[in-house]
């Protein structure tokens, strides 16, 4: 009876029991689970000399803020410790590995196996602390000319709160960095992605439930339909995450068998994903297409020259996130970065010269040059639809946002694609757990 009733579960359900059922997965889920409780607790300690009230008029107001308290899990709103989230750290990843292929002595420690690889991420560390350095001034200098917070300055006794208030906000990123890489040493998935994973999830009830209780049926309606939309982009970027050319690969071995040599041919292939890039192209895209409205923003507040005023005020009323033209150019920088991205990491691995040297090759196709030439033209050909596929996740959300005329609920784009990857990827990671103790996993 009790095998028939387990032999009824959703096959999800059942594997969650058997992982909790081992003591060690057990162990590392909760410990994981454990770390974003405090992540979230971080979230919630307020920089000092803050006023909750006038902070919440100043972000019911600004539509760029209120875009930028979606990535920070509502703790930019709150503007504590952890405003900056794990951003600028992020940001300095990218950096270095847009710097690998170029600085040769980066290059090299690319290559020296699991010794170089940790001087690369003390690199980046060090990197991430200007970053944040900076995002935090910009910040706190942005709110303060929107009336949110005061005392900004290095001047008088502004000084002192200034430099507290930053450097609190640059040791909240490197905390948040620290509990990332625990979570990835000792727990389930990516540390720094399940802590912007915990972020954005932290945030949905807030939204929904601002447009299901602002008491018109309109608004309701717009909720479901919105969530209808999701669920439809969520299962399209399973889809496409998850897609992938297949090219054919060939490996003649050569093996000793009675003192004489036999050569024997193995099949494989390279999986050439249909999106390489990622969520990287939309990360890129956000941080350009940010910093013109809030550069903008910053001048009409603080320049008093007439025409430069003037500009200003246009750029930051054309390039606001709710302002069509600016979609527009998140969807062009979108597809030109996924070509950028996937074009640079496919030159970093070397793909032609590595097969070549395990004695590989691609059926039809002659080793070394082209090979390479080959290889770059098909994963060109499938980029194109990866790329157009992240520019439309990337306007999607605001064509249905303006459509249900629902401006309560936002949908990020980055944000979806963040939550699906991470989902998958610590899902793929607790089967690999499972499959070793011959359970049958989350996915296959």
């Amino acid at each position: 009876m009790a095998s028939q009733q387990t032999s009824q579960r959703p096959r999800l359900l059942q594997a969650g029991i058997d992982a909790f059922a081992q003591a060690d997965v057990r162990e590392k889920i909760l410990f994981t689970v454990g770390l974003l409780l405090v992540f979230r607790l971080a979230a919630h300690i307020p920089l000092p000399n803050v006023d909750p009230e006038a902070l919440r008029r100043t972000f019911d107001n600004n539509a760029i803020l209120g875009f930028l308290n979606i990535f920070s899990g509502g703790a930019l709103r709150n503007l504590s410790v952890a405003a900056l989230g794990v951003y600028p750290y992020i940001t300095a990843s990218i950096i270095m590995q847009l710097a690998v292929p170029l600085i040769p002595r980066l290059q090299a420690l690319s290559q020296e196996g699991e010794s170089g690889r940790q001087r690369l991420q003390i690199y980046t560390h060090w990197i991430t602390v200007p970053l944040a350095a900076l995002q935090a001034y910009a910040q706190l200098l942005l709110i303060q000319q929107l009336g949110g917070v005061s005392n900004i300055g290095f001047t008088g006794g502004d000084a002192l709160t200034t430099i507290a208030s930053i450097f609190s906000m640059i040791a909240g990123t490197m905390f948040l960095v620290w509990l990332g890489e625990l979570i990835s040493e000792r727990g389930i998935g990516n540390g720094v992605s399940l802590i912007i994973f915990a972020g954005i999830v932290s945030g949905l009830p807030s939204l929904i439930g601002g447009g299901l209780l602002s008491g018109t049926g309109a608004a309701v309606t717009g909720v479901l339909l919105i969530a209808v939309i999701t669920v439809v982009l969520v299962a399209s970027i399973v889809f496409v995450q998850e897609a992938q050319r297949r090219v054919p690969v060939q490996y003649a071995r050569s093996t000793f068998r009675g003192g004489r040599m036999y050569r024997q041919q193995g099949q494989t292939h390279i999986p050439l994903r249909i999106n390489s890039a990622g969520m990287v192209p939309l990360i890129f895209a956000f941080s350009i297409m940010i910093f013109p409205p809030v550069f903008a923003q910053f001048v009409a507040q603080t320049v008093d020259v007439g025409w430069i005023r003037s500009v200003a005020e246009f750029v930051s009323r054309v390039l606001t996130p709710t302002a069509p033209v600016y979609w527009l150019f998140v969807f062009i920088l979108v597809v030109v970065f996924s070509f950028f991205y996937t074009l640079v990491t496919f030159q970093q691995q070397n793909l032609a010269e590595n097969l070549q040297r395990q004695g590989g090759f691609i059926p039809g196709i002659r080793p070394g040059r082209p090979t390479n030439e080959y290889v770059t033209r098909v994963l060109i050909r499938i980029t194109w639809g990866g790329a157009i596929f992240l520019g439309l996740v990337a306007v999607i959300p605001y064509l249905a946002t303006a459509a249900t005329d629902t401006q309560a609920v936002q949908i990020s784009a980055a944000g979806l694609l963040i939550v699906v990857g991470v989902v998958l990827d610590t899902m793929r990671q607790l089967e690999a757990q499972m499959m070793m103790r011959n359970y049958e996993g989350f996915i296959s």
